[in-house]
């Protein structure tokens, strides 16, 4: 799973930084957008943890400000019932950080905008079991790093569907191993913005 996510991450990064080099995009500057998205992630256990998939949504707050560059802060929630054994975990990821924006010489009708981002900030797990040395506790918190990127599609002068979004989410919360779960996060939604 490493590999396969470590070559989405790599390969949307290389799309948007190659594209920008061709032309500037400057159709993506000014622009403020919030979204919504479906979420589903693979997650990664840890040493001696099973993988499983979680569901859930996430909001963010993007602006882009010159020559495609901007911030973006992002919050997903994520949950499932089984994590093995029938222990549930919820998870919260608060993140933010650089967004860089790619909009090709408008072709069609319905634009295009492929972007790459890298997110810095905090997972928190609750109402799951994360084993610490010497105890089992409910609720963790720990540094969370998204690393990814995304297309949308836009299909009306404010509003663009997002196609895809993939990123690397790194948690580092307790799972009596290395403390760390490298995780595929996938999503899907709808993009509002002021121009």
């Amino acid at each position: 799973m490493k590999i396969w996510t470590g070559l989405v991450v790599v390969s949307l990064l290389g799309v948007a930084v190659g594209a920008g080099a061709q032309s500037k995009p400057a159709s993506a500057n000014g622009v403020i957008s919030a979204s919504v998205s479906y979420n589903a992630m693979h997650a990664g256990g840890g040493a001696g943890s099973s993988s499983f998939w979680t569901q859930g949504g996430g909001a963010e707050v993007a602006g882009t400000l010159a020559d495609g560059f901007g911030a973006v802060a992002n919050v997903t929630g994520l949950h499932t019932a089984n994590a093995g054994h029938g222990v549930p975990v919820n998870l919260v990821a608060a993140t933010f950080g650089p967004r860089y924006t790619w909009v090709p010489r408008r072709q069609s009708s319905r634009s295009v905008a492929i972007f790459a981002q890298g997110l810095v900030g905090e997972a928190h797990g609750f109402h799951g079991l994360f084993p610490a040395p010497g105890e089992s506790i409910t609720s963790a918190s720990g540094l969370a790093v998204n690393l990814g990127g995304g297309v949308d599609l836009s299909i009306r002068r404010h509003l663009a569907l997002r196609v895809i979004e993939a990123s690397w989410l790194r948690t580092q919360l307790p799972n009596s191993g290395s403390n760390v779960q490298n995780n595929l996060l996938l999503g899907a939604g709808i993009v509002f913005r002021s121009r």
